[in-house]
């Protein structure tokens, strides 16, 4: 799905996605940098790049104009033959505690949302939950609350507990959106999970 109809969808459903702007060009970059505020993060965008981190499509925490210019360069350099459309600039998120939230359509039990623990917990343990759409919050209440990471939500090793209430929100919204629309598939990854808050960082929607 193109960057216009996501963001028009997340704005829609009243999910939460860190400030970007597209780029397409290098001065575009680096202005778009300086409106948004550093560090700032460049993703390449293309509907033909699903994976953009592999092929090098993907540069963090740049800290100034020449980082940015230089970090343009290397990414279209990376991407060469492949059709771009330009850069996502996108304002470096505070840290905070990764999760993923996502969605297919199943074959037999129709639309399905996600929950998990992101990173290594849901690559190699597949630490998540699921659930039919279009989900209840007290549906989402146990899907966040039945992952074997639980605690690190709660606060556990020297963390702050996150805000489970509006990761709840956040799933319901999903799954809303999920089971109204034409979407096959969609990834929320990372999702950062605050104190206060949760927001979006990457989206994958395929419709």
């Amino acid at each position: 799905m193109d960057l216009i109809k996501t963001l028009a969808l997340l704005k829609k459903y009243k999910i939460p996605l860190a400030e970007m702007t597209v780029a397409r060009s290098k001065s575009e970059a680096v202005s778009a940098a300086k409106k948004l505020g550093y560090p700032v993060a460049l993703k390449i965008y293309s509907k033909e790049i699903l994976h953009k981190t592999d092929i090098g499509g993907v540069k963090l925490k740049l800290q100034d104009a020449a980082q940015v210019g230089a970090a343009y360069d290397e990414i279209m350099q990376a991407v060469k033959g492949k059709s771009v459309e330009g850069v996502l600039v996108q304002k470096m998120a505070a840290k905070g505690l990764e999760l993923i939230i996502g969605g297919k359509i199943d074959a037999q039990f129709g639309p399905l949302v996600l929950f998990g623990l992101g990173g290594i917990y849901v690559e190699v343990l597949r630490d998540v939950s699921l659930r039919i759409c279009p989900i209840t919050e007290d549906d989402a209440r146990e899907m966040v609350s039945e992952i074997k990471g639980r605690a690190l939500l709660d606060g556990a090793r020297g963390r702050k507990p996150v805000d489970k209430l509006a990761l709840q929100k956040m799933l319901v919204n999903v799954s809303k959106m999920l089971y109204n629309e034409k979407i096959k598939e969609l990834d929320f990854n990372p999702v950062i999970a605050y104190e206060k808050g949760c927001m979006a960082v990457d989206v994958r929607i395929i419709d």
